[in-house]
Parts: C-alpha cells; structure tokens; sequence
C-alpha cells in the first residue's frame, strides 16, 4: 500500500459523554496497484466518567476506483496489436491478384507487365521497415544472436516473435521473398516454354516446394523435348 499524503480532521462533542473524533484519510493512495480514494481511518478518543478515557480506531474506505499503472502502455500495446494485424492482412491482400494473374492468365500482356514492375516489392519493403522500426528493442541484437558465437538460436529467435510486430515483419518479409521467387519462375516458364502455373501456386505459402517443382518440372519438360521424334 502507498499512501502520498495522511489527512486530519479534527471533530470533538461536548457533554455527559465526551467524544473526540480525528479522520485520518489518505490522499492519492493506491492498494495492490489500483487506485483507491479516500481510504483512512477515524479515531475516537472517548471520555466518560465510568470508564475514563480511550480510543477507538474504525476504519473508512469512501470509494475504490479501479486505475491500472502506467495507462500509455497498455493502449501502446493494443494500437501496436492492430498495426501488425492491419500490415498483415494488407500485405496479404497485396500479392494475391499478381499470383492470380500468374495462374490463371500466365501469356497475358497484363499479366506479363505486371510481373515486370517493382512496384508490388517496393510496396512489401516499406511495410517490412514499418513493422521492423516498430519492432526494434534494445534486445533484438540479443536475440537474434543468442549464442556465445553470435549465431542464431531457436529459443531466441521463437523469443523475438512472441512480439506481434516482429511475427508481422516476419510474414511480411516472407512474402516478398516469395513473390520474387514466384516471378522468377513464372519469367523463366515463358522464355523456356514450362508450365509454371503450379509451381507458381506452391511458392505462395511453401516457396522452397515451389521452387522445387520447377526445377522438376523444366527438367522433365526439356527431357521429353530431346526424346520426342523430329518431324522433317
């Protein structure tokens, strides 16, 4: 219990039975970290002529007011939960028409345009710094590099994205990492004639499988070229 200031108010009655009362009240006092107004105490000094003087301490609790400590932290903390929500679903949202355009309509002029400009990676960038600058504590270095040989551990790195902003850079960044990868396919289907239209599906949430397929795939379309008869 914290009490900043004690309060007195003196009240005394005078007759057969004399009684002297002081209201000890604390201002500003908070109990177990919330906020209480008004919480003291009252003295009784009481006098008779059978049983003399004494006094009697009754306790006075006026009003409890709830108030957490430290307010601008908790709304900090909930204004950055929705930045990282907000980031999230935009970037999100962002990729999905080029991965469509790259899937259902991969020989269109627009399709092609599209996967030409860097727009789209620009976009991701600047969300991608947003979050991290969010994000940076004085503990990031720390974790990122947790072991005695400034090497990345995993129970450091599973630390730093218990932090919501630093799980959204995350996705933010696997996104624009996968849809570069998804465009370098998609380029290098077209200029050798390989279908990429599931590759290209596969490197929206599993990029490593994606770019796999590719591999696969061109490597059993240029096998079936040099096995397929010659038409003179």
């Amino acid at each position: 219990i914290q009490q900043s200031r004690l309060a007195t108010k003196p009240s005394c009655g005078i007759g057969r039975d004399r009684t002297c009362t002081v209201a000890l009240e604390g201002v500003n006092t908070e109990l177990f970290g919330q906020h209480v107004a008004g919480i003291g105490a009252r003295l009784h000094n009481e006098w008779t002529f059978v049983g003399g003087s004494r006094a009697i301490i009754k306790p006075k609790l006026r009003s409890f007011i709830p108030h957490k400590k430290g307010p601008g932290v908790y709304a900090s903390w909930w204004a950055n939960s929705q930045i990282a929500s907000s980031v999230f679903t935009l970037g999100t949202a962002a990729v999905l028409p080029f991965y469509t355009l790259m899937v259902v309509a991969p020989k269109a002029e627009l399709t092609k345009k599209s996967m030409e400009s860097s727009i789209p990676y620009v976009v991701l960038g600047l969300l991608y710094t947003y979050l991290l600058y969010l994000s940076w504590t004085p503990d990031t270095i720390r974790l990122m590099f947790a072991s005695q040989y400034w090497l990345p551990e995993l129970t450091g790195i599973a630390e730093m994205f218990s932090n919501e902003l630093t799980l959204a850079s995350a996705w933010i960044h696997l996104l624009t990492i996968d849809l570069f990868a998804a465009r370098q396919i998609f380029h290098d289907g077209l200029e050798n004639e390989v279908e990429t239209r599931h590759s290209v599906s596969l490197c929206l949430l599993f990029c490593p499988v994606g770019i796999i397929s590719h591999v696969i795939t061109k490597s059993l379309s240029e096998s079936a070229r040099k096995t397929k008869p010659r038409v003179h």
